[in-house]
């Protein structure tokens, strides 16, 4: 008994899902006949109708135009690929140039490099590299910085420091400051402890102290107190000694001299032979007053106390005089005193 095929051979066969199904399928041979036998009679034969060879050429048609419209978006996905692959890699290079200018290269110390730093005169890395040291460092020898150092942290220094400039923006705290040259402050300057200065101070403007001002010698052209003066010693009066001129009083062969300066001194007379009522000497200052000042003359003993003196005064000179004729071969002094 023949076996029995329940496939229809007139249907049509079935389109391939893959490339893959129509390449197997193009591989298996087609030139076996199906073999199709009639249910309703099973005892008898019915003869196998001749191979037709249109559906082989159908499939090669269809797998050829689906390998066309495959290679079509195959070729189109690869060329965005390769295109996309070139953008990245271009921003990828100019990204990493503009990072290597703007932020200079960081290089760090092996072992091997600072034993050759150590022993000889050796380059490290370049102007655009960053030298880190991890631990503490010690210089044995001196240290060149040809450029700008900036510290980050405290800075310490054991031993004596020598600048040309400095230039301090915030707050200095000096416990013992030396200065061999000149010192030109622009600003306030607020010292809260003493002050010693071993030479001379000069002070251009205006000077203002809130506390006693202790000083071996102040020498000043001008002195304006607005409270009282409190003297604890001696008034010593210095300054040039003033020029004197004879006078009529002095009589024939008289001489006067004059000893201290324009603010005090002392005046010693010694008449000759017929002296007359008159001045016996005229005190010419060195330095004129603003206005006439005054002249205080206090006489030297009672010889000088017993003459009729009295005193002629003005902002160049006062002269000591006598208003009656002084007795002939005498000697008289008076001190005097002058305030502007």
């Amino acid at each position: 008994m023949a076996d029995i095929d329940n496939t229809p051979t007139d249907q049509k066969p079935s389109e391939p899902d893959s490339l893959e199904t129509l390449e197997d399928q193009e591989s298996t041979p087609t030139s076996q006949p199906a073999v199709s036998t009639e249910t309703s009679n099973p005892s008898s034969e019915t003869p196998t109708p001749p191979t037709d060879n249109k559906p082989d050429e159908k499939k090669l048609n269809r797998l050829t135009k689906l390998r066309q419209r495959l290679n079509i978006p195959l070729l189109s996905f690869g060329l965005i690929i390769v295109v996309a692959l070139g953008i990245i890699l271009i921003s990828f290079l100019q990204t990493r140039k503009a990072i290597t200018t703007s932020h200079p290269e960081t290089q760090s110390l092996s072992q091997s490099t600072l034993n050759q730093l150590a022993n000889s005169d050796t380059t490290v890395g370049s102007s655009q590299s960053i030298l880190n040291v991890q631990s503490s460092a010690v210089f044995a020898g001196q240290v060149l910085v040809r450029q700008n150092l900036e510290v980050a942290g405290n800075l310490q220094i054991g031993g004596t420091i020598a600048l040309n400039n400095l230039t301090v923006s915030g707050t200095s705290q000096l416990s013992q400051l030396t200065v061999n040259k000149d010192l030109a402050v622009a600003g306030n300057t607020a010292i809260q402890g003493s002050t010693t200065i071993a030479k001379s101070l000069q002070v251009s403007g205006n000077g203002t102290f809130g506390g006693p001002l202790s000083a071996p010698q102040i020498i000043t052209s001008s002195l304006q107190l607005n409270g009282d003066l409190t003297l604890t010693h001696h008034i010593d009066i210095g300054g040039a000694t003033p020029s004197r001129s004879s006078g009529s009083a002095l009589g024939s062969g008289g001489s006067v001299s004059v000893g201290g300066s324009d603010t005090a001194g002392s005046v010693s007379i010694n008449t000759g032979s017929g002296p007359a009522a008159g001045c016996f000497a005229t005190i010419n200052f060195t330095s004129q007053y603003n206005s006439t000042p005054y002249v205080q003359v206090t006489p030297i003993g009672s010889a000088a106390g017993g003459l009729s003196y009295y005193v002629n005064r003005s902002t160049t000179s006062f002269s000591i005089c006598d208003a009656s004729a002084p007795p002939a071969g005498s000697s008289f002094g008076f001190d005097y005193f002058v305030v502007d």
